[in-house]
C-alpha cells in the first residue's frame, strides 16, 4: 500500500489528548492498511521509533440531522493507536501545556 494515502489524520479528542501525554497516538486511517503499513507509514511521517500498533475498525452510525429530522449513515472507519519508544512525541499533539 501506498505510504502517503495510509494515514488521514489525527484523532483529537478528549481522550486521544489523555493517551498523548502517556506516548499513545491516534491516527484515522485507510480501511485496507494493515498494522505493518500504519507502523511504517508513520516511522517515515514522524520520524519516531512505533513499538505497538493496535487498531480499530469504528462502525457507522445513524444521525438525524435538520429540521426533517432526516436520517443520514455515517461512514465507517479505521483508527489506529500507535505506541511510540519512551521520550518520543509527535509535534501535531502537543497541546504547549507541560505538567
Amino acid at each position: 500500500m501506498d505510504i502517503l494515502n495510509v494515514i488521514l489524520g489525527p484523532v483529537i479528542s478528549e481522550k486521544s489528548m489523555n493517551d498523548a501525554s502517556k506516548g499513545k497516538y491516534t491516527f484515522k486511517v485507510s480501511r485496507q492498511s494493515t498494522k505493518k503499513d500504519i507502523k511504517k507509514a508513520i516511522e517515515e511521517q514522524f520520524k519516531v521509533n512505533v513499538l505497538k500498533v493496535s487498531t480499530i475498525t469504528v462502525k457507522g452510525r445513524s444521525v438525524k440531522a435538520g429540521i426533517r429530522r432526516v436520517e443520514s449513515l455515517k461512514q465507517p472507519f479505521k483508527k489506529a493507536i500507535a505506541l511510540l519508544k519512551e521520550g518520543q512525541k509527535i509535534s501535531i499533539f502537543d497541546t504547549g501545556t507541560q505538567k
